[in-house]
């Protein structure tokens, strides 16, 4: 098995609990770690047999698009939507960052990570 990672991938999105948080949008860091059989492609050299990552950063966007209230509402879709397109991913774990945050104060970020595994 090994590891793919996709490391501070920037969003412009419009997810949060507050009205303004959906009309102005922020800003938000993804971080997706992924595991999967690379044997065959390490061998073959072919893209059709390892996960292509462009996709999976596609599928990411796409997820990123749509308006949540919750930042683990987003996880929790981007996981699902990567794990189904996905079959050869055994584990997956995300980590979302929603940078400076409209806390009352100056904080960097407010960051939550799942992890999921294919039964």
């Amino acid at each position: 098995m090994s590891k793919i990672l996709l490391e501070n991938m920037e969003f412009f999105a419009y997810h949060g609990c507050f009205k303004e948080e959906q009309i102005i949008g922020n800003q938000f860091v993804v971080n997706l770690q992924i595991e999967t059989d690379t044997q065959k492609a390490e061998l073959s050299d072919s893209l059709k047999d390892t996960v292509n990552y462009q996709e999976v950063y596609n599928t990411i966007g796409e997820q990123m698009k749509v308006k949540s209230h919750l930042l683990e509402h987003v996880a929790r879709r981007i996981m699902d939507a990567v794990m189904e397109k996905f079959e050869t991913i055994s584990w997956l774990k995300i980590k979302i960052s929603k940078m400076h945050p409209p806390m009352g104060g100056k904080m960097r970020c407010v960051s939550l990570e799942l992890e999921t595994r294919r039964e």
